[in-house]
């Protein structure tokens, strides 16, 4: 697995899992929740001429995802708004050093490219592996979006070229224009339910220091043994932190041995810096995909 650890994290961390069911026997959309909260910067790039038709991450790259460009790659797009309470696509595009657009990349977990959008508040999460198009231009088909501000992340390893093997994170934000209403951060806790699934979390992390941390998952009291492979492991983990949404991925140590897994996965554990942050935790059974919502105190 390619893709770097989530970066280290203060002291004993108390989780808490809120779970937010997105059942969809698709492994590329999430369903947004409606949620608001107060926007996040936005970096600025304009989209180059060669990648047309475009308006207006999973490994995990060192950093925090913030920047739209790193090392000579650069996040493209014309996409500054998108409407509310309906489906869209968002158009975007990666360029090289040389200012091209990049069309070569490396595939990770199963795909070219992991597309993440998070609502400033850390809600709505959609985890999405876009499409692209001969001339390097991507479309990411994003689920209904809240009013708000939502930070868009690509995750993606370049096949070619300078960044050959190199594993970059970047992202730039839109907003869905309306009034938006602020939904706090659920508090800590050790453990919650959906889709009648129960998940705990065990962690104890510390800052600058990477640290397992092991998700159980059981359903009506009975160990959960009939995980299905997804993206090349029977769960995927990724988290935002409050008040940047910087980006983090936890990288899986449990393998897949064949086609069944569970009902204890172990992660590899780093998160950069303090505060919360919320975890999303993405599993299959019986074709259907499951996402449960973590949130993560580190000080």
């Amino acid at each position: 697995m390619r893709r770097p650890a989530l970066a280290s994290v203060g002291a004993a961390a108390a989780l808490a899992l809120t779970l937010a069911a997105c059942g969809s026997s698709s492994d590329s959309s999430m369903p947004g929740m409606d949620h608001g909260a107060k926007p996040s910067a936005s970096s600025s790039a304009s989209v180059t001429p060669s990648v047309s038709g475009m308006p207006g991450m999973d490994h995990m790259a060192g950093g925090s995802g913030l920047a739209d460009a790193k090392d000579g790659y650069r996040l493209t797009s014309r996409d500054t708004t998108l409407p509310a309470g309906k489906q869209a696509g968002y158009r975007f595009g990666v360029t090289g050093p040389d200012g091209k657009p990049v069309t070569d990349f490396e595939v990770d977990q199963t795909k070219r490219m992991h597309f993440y959008a998070i609502r400033s508040d850390l809600t709505g999460f959609q985890h999405i592996h876009p499409t692209m198009a001969a001339d390097g231009a991507w479309t990411a088909d994003l689920a209904t979006l809240a009013r708000g501000s939502w930070r868009m992340f690509a995750s993606f390893t370049p096949n070619s070229g300078t960044g050959k093997g190199k594993d970059f994170v970047l992202s730039r934000t839109l907003t869905v224009p309306g009034t938006q209403t602020k939904t706090p951060l659920p508090a800590a806790a050790g453990a919650t339910e959906a889709d009648g699934y129960t998940v705990n979390v065990k962690a104890e992390l510390m800052a600058g220091m990477a640290h397992p941390l092991t998700v159980t998952i059981t359903k009506g009291g009975k160990p959960v043994t009939d995980l299905q492979p997804y993206l090349d492991t029977y769960a995927h983990l990724t988290a935002f932190h409050e008040g940047d949404t910087a980006f983090a991925h936890l990288h899986p140590e449990t393998k897949v041995n064949g086609a069944h897994g569970g009902p204890k996965l172990s992660f590899h554990a780093e998160l950069p810096t303090s505060g919360n942050w919320r975890l999303f935790l993405q599993f299959r059974t019986g074709g259907k995909l499951h996402t449960a919502a973590l949130t993560l105190r580190v000080g």
